[in-house]
């Protein structure tokens, strides 16, 4: 392991960098994870670039566990016998919270490619290929993330993000997903009228005022939901390639859901739905 005392080490700077510019994540084609249950979800998929642990977050079982699985071992060619490289950085305490994205530090995060949609096995999923979800300029990380939470529980297999959507692979996004990153396939700077357009199967825009409920749509089929920004709702030319628009019927007092509830609700919809079919 290698240990990191300087704010000017270029290691610290790098990873200061991945944390807060979503420019140099894409240019670095990495992104941080920060803590322990986003680290072991990505194992399940690949290795990681390096492991980031704090002094006390050493003394962590869990930790030391998945310090062992990630530290390469090689052979020198000089000096003979087994040599460690260093694939594991030690920030002290304080260091490490500077880096950290959380108010509460695991005291762990690691340094991992960004995968390509490609790269995330789909043979388990079932119909996956026929579920997928179209997001149009909704900016809020939170949301970006609880939709793709919802949409890897409810089955999904591919999300598609517009430009002006937040960065999927932002430390923010990839906390409020808690893993789902790694069990559907993201697609940014998408074009969503193009992807609506060559879909087989049902496109189903979500939108405030449609005169059609969701719970008299058949969702059975292949469907793709489209759900935009809360504020601008979608774009005219989403709505024009949309097959039907729906609404969900709120009998309370609140004007909207916002887009990360209304879309859990719309998946899992659909997942009743399937499921009372194949009973």
């Amino acid at each position: 392991m290698k240990f990191i005392t300087s704010r000017d080490n270029p290691t610290f700077k790098e990873l200061v960098k991945l944390r807060e510019s979503s420019r140099q994540r894409r240019i670095a084609g990495l992104t941080l994870l920060d803590g322990i249950h986003l680290v072991e979800a990505y194992f399940a998929l690949g290795e990681a670039e390096k492991l980031v642990v704090s002094e006390s977050g050493r003394e962590n079982p869990e930790i030391k566990f998945l310090l062992e699985k990630v530290t390469k071992v090689t052979q020198v060619t000089k000096g003979g016998g087994p040599h460690r490289e260093a694939k594991a950085i030690v920030l002290p305490d304080s260091l490490f919270r500077e880096v950290s994205t959380v108010k509460t530090a695991t005291g762990l995060m690691a340094v991992v490619p960004i995968p390509s949609p490609e790269a995330i096995p789909m043979q388990k999923r079932g119909q996956a290929e026929s579920f997928c979800v179209l997001l149009e300029a909704i900016q809020d990380p939170g949301n970006v993330g609880s939709i793709l939470r919802s949409a890897a529980a409810a089955g999904a297999g591919d999300v598609y993000l517009s430009n002006g959507c937040a960065d999927a692979w932002s430390p923010k996004t990839l906390r409020a997903a808690m893993g789902a990153h790694f069990l559907v396939r993201i697609h940014e700077r998408a074009n969503l009228a193009e992807v609506a357009r060559t879909f087989r199967g049902k496109v189903i825009a979500s939108i405030l005022g449609a005169k059609k409920s969701l719970y008299q749509m058949r969702l059975t089929g292949p469907v793709a939901f489209v759900f935009g920004n809360e504020g601008a709702g979608l774009s005219d030319e989403l709505l024009r390639v949309a097959h039907e628009r729906i609404t969900i019927p709120m009998p309370g007092d609140a004007e909207s859901l916002n887009a990360a509830a209304a879309a859990a609700v719309c998946f899992f919809e659909r997942v009743r739905q399937t499921e009372a079919g194949s009973a």
